[in-house]
């Protein structure tokens, strides 16, 4: 049994694998409907328990195509209508349920604590569909997409990211470590990623570069990520923080100071951190980013449910 919580935990050969796999996955879908089975159904049988805390629309459809197109099934639950260690119910209990009725648990949360703690009760697999300070499954659909676009490994890309430091990011950072590829950060100072992810990225000597100011993190850039900076659930002064992100919006400009074949990707939703020429223009690819999803998930539900060849 595998989970899938943070890349930074994962061997960089299962990593490699799991695109592998969903390489060869997507190209025997070709001509499949979005519903109709992998010939070899090779989770024939199979339950995958969905729970999210917090808002999902491309997670939670792609995990649901993703299993059924490997034979299985899915339920969603609504946290609201459980205890998860509040109430009468503790999170013990609630995970050894979910371990009788389920073979594996897709978690959206609002707590890496939580998930820390469903790992340890757990007795089926576990994934990671966000939480405070990871996005494992975005970001190895991310590298998919990139692969794919560009014909080449992403070791061999310049790739920058411009916004704020979030979960995203994190992830990001992990990747670059697992697939040992050059990241630029471009980020208000304020704003630049936690010293405790940096450090864990700089024992591993890595080539993570921060700057300060977007048009000098851009410059040769292969591909450019970014986020949306005032998340749903940010608490905290948005007018204030947006202030910072002035002059790191993702525009005409910038996209100039790029290589010219540049891609731009971004996780969904968007904000004001991209212009809608930049958005809807040749070099955005966020709506084949978004379908990979689907391909990359079938490939994680196969790594932790020990049927990945």
């Amino acid at each position: 049994m595998k989970h899938f919580i943070n890349l930074k935990d994962i061997p960089g050969k299962d990593l490699k694998k799991i695109l592998q796999d969903a390489r060869r996955r997507k190209k025997r879908r070709a001509k499949l409907t979005a519903l109709q089975i992998d010939k070899d159904i090779p989770l024939k049988g199979k339950l995958l328990i969905q729970m999210f805390e917090k808002s999902s629309l491309r997670t939670r459809l792609s995990f649901y195509l993703a299993i059924k197109q490997l034979g299985g099934g899915t339920i969603t639950l609504r946290s609201n209508e459980l205890h998860l260690g509040e109430g009468a119910e503790s999170l013990e209990d609630t995970a050894k349920i979910l371990s009788t009725y389920g073979d594996g648990f897709m978690f959206r949360t609002d707590s890496d604590k939580k998930i820390e703690n469903f790992k340890k009760y757990l007795s089926i697999p576990i994934i990671n569909g966000l939480s405070p300070s990871s996005h494992p499954t975005q970001v190895l659909s991310d590298i998919f997409t990139v692969e794919e676009i560009k014909q080449k490994p992403i070791s061999n890309l310049n790739i920058t990211w411009v916004g704020d430091s979030n979960n995203v990011l994190n992830s990001l950072i992990a990747a670059s470590v697992k697939f040992s590829f050059k990241l630029n950060i471009g980020c208000p100072k304020k704003y630049e990623p936690k010293q405790s992810i940096m450090n864990w990225a700089k024992k591993k000597h890595k080539k993570i570069f921060i700057f300060n100011d977007a048009s000098k993190a851009v410059i040769n850039a292969d591909v450019i990520f970014s986020d949306k900076v005032i998340s749903l659930n940010d608490k905290v002064n948005k007018k204030k923080k947006m202030k910072y992100f002035d002059k790191f919006k993702i525009n005409k400009r910038l996209i100039t100071l790029a290589k010219k074949n540049c891609i731009f990707l971004h996780c969904l939703p968007r904000g004001n951190e991209v212009t809608d020429e930049i958005f809807k223009s040749k070099n955005s690819k966020v709506w084949l980013q978004a379908l990979n999803r689907v391909h990359v998930q079938k490939s994680i539900l196969l790594y932790c449910f020990g049927k990945l060849r």
